[in-house]
């Protein structure tokens, strides 16, 4: 099923069945980012978490796992039917955050997984003493929809402007043959009622997917998550943001040969640099601050090592 208020409803499954819905705008009052503590929610571990290779940088949990344990983990989740995990995709400005909101901060220690989307968090482990590989958003979402399809993996794409969702569906149905998409809702742009959100939480477990994909943006995604973990009876939620943009050609993703060199935030900022501007500011003051705290500590002498974070 396919729910979106700015256009239609309509299945982008194996039926490929569409029918026609429509649902009023809310006006929505901007919250400043740095405003919106979460402190009324708050992500806690999953019940069946387990411990991983995790790296720590100035108090905020980074993976420093494979990325084959990384799917791995998702696939013992998934067919163990456990519920309530949730991966973390964290770039600069998500430690620039979780330094400075107590919730954010646990929801990237708590979670299952905190994987690195950014250079920088590469360099800041560095100045810390640890080696952080990368695995981007995008990437992951890649990797799982490949890894899943012989194992029958349903997903589910929650948010995303009107007609992105279903255009990413389409687009990774026809890179992935076989790929099982049980569900897209794009939410209206504002605060949704009880009885709103009850509703997307109904159809949600009516679909029964095996891994939801938010695509909000930080910090909304990270609050939706929180506020979902236990209310949705699915193994894994992931927030991944720009992805949905990326995979349905709403916005150009960075070519590969710029995210290997890890200039991709460099396009980014080219391509959108009213919207990057501010993001990438934080990033720079994120690295500056953090990798010089560092170096002046010492902490880049220390053998990399990792710190395993009990559940």
């Amino acid at each position: 099923m396919s729910i979106c208020f700015d256009a239609k409803l309509g299945e982008v499954g194996s039926e490929g069945e569409r029918i026609g819905v429509s649902s009023p705008h809310r006006l929505f009052r901007h919250t400043p980012i740095l405003d919106l503590e979460m402190s009324e929610i708050v992500a806690h571990p999953a019940s069946g978490k387990r411990p991983h290779q995790t790296a720590y940088i100035d108090r905020l949990a980074i993976n420093i796992s494979s990325r084959e344990h990384v799917l791995k983990e998702v696939e013992r989740v998934i067919e163990a039917r456990e519920t309530g995990h949730f991966i973390a995709v964290t770039n600069p400005e998500s430690m620039f955050l979780g330094q400075r909101i107590s919730s954010i901060r646990g929801y990237m220690n708590n979670a299952d997984f905190s994987v690195c989307d950014g250079v920088g968090v590469i360099v800041a482990g560095w100045a810390w003493g640890h080696l952080v590989p990368r695995l981007p958003g995008p990437t992951l979402q890649l990797l799982c929809h490949e890894w899943g399809v012989s194992r029958g993996w349903r997903h589910f794409y929650y948010g995303g402007k009107a007609g992105v969702a279903d255009e990413m569906a389409r687009r990774l149905k026809e890179k992935f043959p076989g790929l099982i998409v049980c569900g897209t809702y794009c939410p209206p742009f504002g605060e949704l009622s009880p009885e709103e959100d009850s509703h997307i939480v109904d159809i949600i477990d009516e679909a029964k997917p095996d891994i939801v994909w938010v695509g909000l943006g930080l910090p909304k995604q990270e609050r939706w998550i929180a506020a979902h973990q236990d209310r949705l009876g699915v193994p894994w939620l992931i927030g991944v943001g720009g992805a949905f943009d990326y995979h349905s050609g709403a916005i150009p993703w960075a070519p590969q040969w710029i995210r290997a060199i890890g200039m991709e935030w460099l396009f980014r900022l080219i391509i959108e640099p009213k919207m990057r501007l501010k993001r990438t500011w934080r990033h720079l003051i994120y690295v500056s601050q953090t990798s010089l705290k560092g170096l002046l500590t010492l902490r880049f002498l220390r053998a990399c090592r990792s710190a395993v974070k009990q559940a």
